[in-house]
């Protein structure tokens, strides 16, 4: 066995660090030695630091544009000077694996390791891969899908269907400890609206121009993204938040309908705790379609309904929560039916295998 110690990497969402979190843990109890190079300044920063035994090292990171910007010409540079700063943290720390969970600040931790001859595991959780994904992709030893789907997308030579790996935590959580929580009683089915890490402002405000017709059937735990909490809104049985990370499985444990982005990771959690689920995928203006896709596949297999954020109103919002509230129990007779416990088993021992080669 080559030396025990592994490096994370993945960032800018939280959809690109929880993955990660399933893992680490793993390591953990092993004894090895952990080390996550992420961004200066994004969200992976403020879920890793705060565990135990992990060094979390920010590097410099260009963000990958589809669009036109002057701050395009001044990315490569700034990714080149990721690669030199992964690189020097590598030489210095010596891990015999490198995990990334994609996302822009992954892509210079991957040149590097390509440079330091490391060998590196990608895990795909979108439909289809992302653009950080697919520059990397060549790179990699092995790359890990989410949806039995990606792999028409993947090089063959490499890929290897896995499944959502789940955290183990999120199936411990108390529906009373979310309930207290969250100050609410159990006298009305809990929604639970989540627009992202980053949050959605359509989705905050439909919800909020909604929000007396909505607390009419049900209580409201609002995770609005950061600074986008609105303190003018005030109602018996509606609670915001901006964040929601140690008490989310108890969050979790308390809904019974979530109205949702649809990020891969986030989804899947859905699916293995079988809460059905109304999803409102980012725009096509706004991303490169993947949760488009990702939420038609749910929908395809009964999963979920979907509403277009184009469609969002407060009529279609009220008319889809009322569909979703009549067929949640053959939505969750359906859900029954996924198998998420061995996806992290798989994803571990294939991290093993690359690692002795």
């Amino acid at each position: 066995m080559k030396n025990k110690r592994i490096l994370f990497t993945g960032g800018g969402t939280a959809g690109h660090v929880i993955v990660n979190l399933a893992l680490i843990p793993y390591y953990q109890e092993k004894g090895y030695d952990i080390d996550y190079i992420g961004s200066k300044d994004g969200i992976e920063q403020n879920l890793i630091s705060q565990l135990e035994g992990v060094t979390y090292h920010p590097i410099s990171t260009g963000k990958l544009r589809r669009y036109i910007s002057k701050e395009n010409i001044k990315d490569p540079f700034k990714v080149l000077k990721g690669v030199a700063q992964a690189a020097r943290i590598m030489k210095k720390r010596k891990p015999s694996i490198i995990f990334s969970k994609g996302g822009f600040v992954s892509v210079p931790v991957v040149l590097a390791a390509k440079l330091r001859r490391i060998p590196v595991v990608i895990h795909e959780s979108d439909y289809t891969p992302g653009l950080a994904n697919k520059i990397a992709i060549p790179f990699a030893r092995k790359v890990l899908a989410t949806f039995p789907e990606t792999m028409e997308y993947l090089p063959k030579d490499k890929a290897e269907y896995v499944g959502a790996v789940i955290r183990d935590e999120l199936f411990v959580g108390k529906k009373e400890a979310g309930l207290a929580f969250a100050g609410l009683s159990s006298h009305k089915p809990v929604l639970l609206i989540m627009g992202g890490s980053g949050g959605s402002q359509k989705i905050n405000e439909t919800v909020r121009d909604s929000l007396d017709q909505l607390l009419e059937t049900f209580h409201i735990i609002h995770i609005c993204g950061k600074d986008k909490v609105d303190p003018t809104y005030t109602r018996e049985g509606y609670v915001q938040y901006e964040y929601v990370n140690e008490e989310l499985k108890d969050v979790f444990a308390a809904t019974d309908f979530v109205l949702s982005r649809a990020g891969s990771n986030a989804i899947f959690e859905f699916l293995a705790l079988r809460i059905p689920m109304l999803l409102i995928p980012l725009s096509r203006e706004a991303s490169r379609g993947d949760q488009i896709i990702n939420a038609k596949s749910f929908v395809k297999k009964r999963y979920a309904r979907v509403l277009e954020e184009e469609n969002l109103s407060n009529e279609a919002l009220m008319h889809e929560l009322t569909q979703l509230k009549e067929y949640a129990p053959v939505m969750i007779d359906t859900m029954k039916e996924y198998k998420s416990e061995k996806s992290r088993d798989r994803v571990l021992k294939i991290i093993g295998e690359v690692q002795k080669k």
